[in-house]
């Protein structure tokens, strides 16, 4: 009893919290209506989203991927090539794209998820190198090194604009936000969790340790996908470098930061990367510096992340209260 009761009290806890977030970021348009800072918080949105389906990943399995960012890339090219060259709507390109960059992310995870550690993510660092080498060099199919432009979406004959695409997105993170909690507090979730701890005892207990990490590899590839679809369309342009080495080190950065195997702390880790190189614009030769400092700040005295960390500090205040 006294467990379902804390149970039932952290979920009420968490609908609170993304009740607040909710209507923070529905504010956000009106108390800030300048299109500059809406299209800085649509990166935020579409990176949160990807940070989230890596700290899935690498949270519950303990798979580290460094080919999301070519994933991502993926399902823009694939639901731009739909869109601008078979002149299909993007209500249809999108799913398509999701589904496309789901069967290549089936694959690749057939092949490599016996693979764990660092030699998981050198094989899908290889394959992320070698999806933005085919793009920059099929001008036929991804426009070069130069890109190629994508059509845009239209409601009712209207783009939706900055302003518009933050609600898409905004509606698009939340309901990942729902899915993912939901995820890692269902059966299937706990026993994600068993394969990060302790794998061999998971499968002596019985549990398809192969068959769920194929799963959680492929639902993350499709969120990549989507964002990355989603961001085409948003863009009306997108560039082989959407696919980078770089681009992937980022999305890991946001899952650090915030938190391996938080979802909140996916959120904030992916707001604090990607807002860092708009708030050092005036510092800009010291970019990096400053971000592999905060980056090494966090590993040596936030091991666990900011989100987590910060969680176990309130707790321990709480709790020091009530003795």
């Amino acid at each position: 009893m006294v467990a379902a009761g804390g149970i039932r009290q952290n979920s009420r806890r968490w609908m609170i919290v993304l009740a607040v977030f909710v209507a923070l970021a529905a504010l956000l348009p009106v108390v800030v209506p300048n299109p500059f800072y809406i299209a800085i918080a649509n990166s935020v949105l579409i990176n949160a989203v990807v940070a989230i389906s890596l700290t899935l990943l690498l949270g519950t399995t303990g798979q580290l991927s460094l080919g999301h960012a070519a994933f991502y890339a993926l399902g823009a090219y694939v639901s731009a090539n739909l869109a601008t060259k078979l002149g299909l709507p993007v209500y249809l390109t999108v799913p398509l794209a999701v589904v496309g960059v789901s069967v290549f992310g089936w694959a690749i995870a057939r092949l490599f998820m016996r693979l764990s550690g660092y030699y998981l993510a050198v094989a899908t660092l290889g394959v992320g190198l070698l999806l933005s080498i085919v793009l920059r060099n099929e001008q036929q199919l991804s426009g070069g090194p130069d890109g190629m432009p994508v059509d845009a979406l239209q409601m009712f004959g209207i783009s939706p604009g900055e302003s518009g695409w933050y609600w898409i997105f905004l509606v698009v993170l939340v309901a990942v936000i729902i899915a993912a909690k939901n995820l890692l507090r269902s059966p299937a979730g706990r026993a994600l969790r068993s394969l990060h701890d302790a794998e061999i005892a998971a499968k002596t207990s019985g549990i398809d340790t192969q068959a769920y990490k194929v799963k959680v590899f492929v639902f993350s590839c499709a969120l990549v996908g989507l964002m990355g679809a989603l961001y085409g369309h948003y863009s009306g342009f997108i560039t082989p470098a959407a696919a980078s080495f770089v681009r992937s080190v980022e999305y890991v950065m946001m899952v650090v930061v915030g938190g391996i195997g938080s979802v909140p702390g996916a959120v904030v880790g992916a707001g604090i990367v990607t807002l860092l190189p708009h708030a050092l614009a005036s510092m800009e030769h010291y970019e990096i510096l400053i971000i592999g400092c905060i980056l090494l700040f966090t590993i040596l005295f936030m091991p666990k992340g900011l989100v987590p960390t910060l969680h176990h500090l309130l707790n321990r205040i709480k709790n020091r209260g009530q003795k």
